[in-house]
């Protein structure tokens, strides 16, 4: 639910022609009676809240008063309490995930916390990277709480997942600008017998669903050599195509010499041929001529004993071509399919 809840906010930012846009729901779960420190939940609920870049505040009245409906049925409905809330980060796909709190996150996040942890209802903050999930395949989500405001780490530099990031720079890219006042949770999935199965069958039937999960082009690693590869096979075509302009204009002028000097001593064969046809007279030498090819081979392609060489440059070149166009149809039509069967 949260990841469609999340996924949906991309596809309206982008329908509108700008960027995707941030979304907001609520947790329902408990603690576990078991292990009381570990937080489950069971259910999350879209709200209509709706942000952009770090902000998603629930100020609006519909959507209060929208909360406090939902929040009395569900006390009738369901054991389980609203133990939490989420929103999406969906900011472009890089090196690391955009999965952290902002300011205005931490300031929601802690008045939850103060409202709720006293009576026996831990909250949580769950931030989902969209973007990143469809590129990667896998769900982006991770879980938060926050420290209080006069808590200060004993431990110099420590990032909300427990480690050591002695560059500021590094920290802030990976955890935000608040990156000391607040820690990060495990995330662990769980699902029913009946559910799990349900998932093997429909993995084990309609493998198709791995294409359409996966968009390779996307990925940062991808995008950024993308160009690169465009510029190099189009260096590699450029050059052949000098060299086999060069190779042409100097066969014409040395080869068709030696086929004139052919014909005066084979004249009675018939061996004088003009131009880039005597090239085939002095090959031939005084057995006679024989054509090496008995199709045209394109200038630039490598000819030995009749037989076109696949690994010439000219065809290494050409694959390079066909491959990088293949990349993006491939990319671009899985994505047009996603649209049309989830939008």
């Amino acid at each position: 639910m949260k990841m469609m809840h999340c996924h949906s906010g991309v596809e309206k930012g982008m329908k509108k022609g700008g960027n995707p846009i941030e979304v907001m729901g609520l947790l329902l779960g408990r603690p576990d009676p078991d292990t009381p420190k570990q937080l489950v939940v069971t259910d999350a609920f879209p709200i209509p809240i709706e942000g952009f870049e770090t902000r998603v505040v629930a100020d609006d009245l519909d959507a209060q008063n929208y909360m406090i409906s939902l929040g009395e049925s569900l006390e009738r409905t369901r054991k389980e309490k609203i133990m939490g809330w989420y929103h999406s980060h969906p900011f472009d796909v890089g090196t690391d995930s955009h999965c952290y709190l902002s300011q205005t996150d931490i300031n929601t996040q802690l008045l939850w916390q103060r409202s709720e942890d006293p009576r026996g209802n831990p909250f949580l903050a769950i931030v989902v990277d969209p973007l990143r999930s469809l590129a990667k395949n896998v769900p982006e989500i991770k879980a938060f709480r926050v420290y209080p405001p006069e808590y200060n780490s004993p431990v110099t530099n420590e990032c909300p997942d427990g480690n050591i990031i002695a560059e500021e720079q590094a920290r802030l890219e990976k955890w935000g600008s608040c990156w000391s006042r607040y820690y990060e949770l495990k995330v662990q999935y769980f699902m029913s017998g009946s559910a799990r199965n349900v998932m093997g069958i429909l993995t084990q039937n309609f493998l198709w669903m791995r294409t359409l999960g996966s968009t390779p082009m996307l990925e940062t690693e991808n995008r950024q050599r993308y160009p690169d590869r465009v510029a190099a096979v189009a260096e590699k075509v450029k050059v052949l195509d000098v060299a086999s302009s060069a190779t042409a204009v100097g066969s014409g002028g040395v080869v068709g010499g030696a086929g004139r000097a052919a014909s005066h001593h084979h004249q009675a064969r018939g061996m004088g041929f003009g131009g880039g046809g005597g090239g085939g007279a002095a090959a031939g030498g005084g057995a006679g001529w024989q054509p090496l090819s008995s199709t045209p081979v394109p200038s630039g392609i490598a000819v030995e004993n009749g037989k076109e060489d696949d690994g010439g440059e000219l065809g290494k070149a050409i694959q390079g071509v066909v491959e990088l166009a293949e990349e993006r149809i491939h990319g671009n039509v899985v994505q047009l399919a996603k649209k049309e069967l989830f939008s």
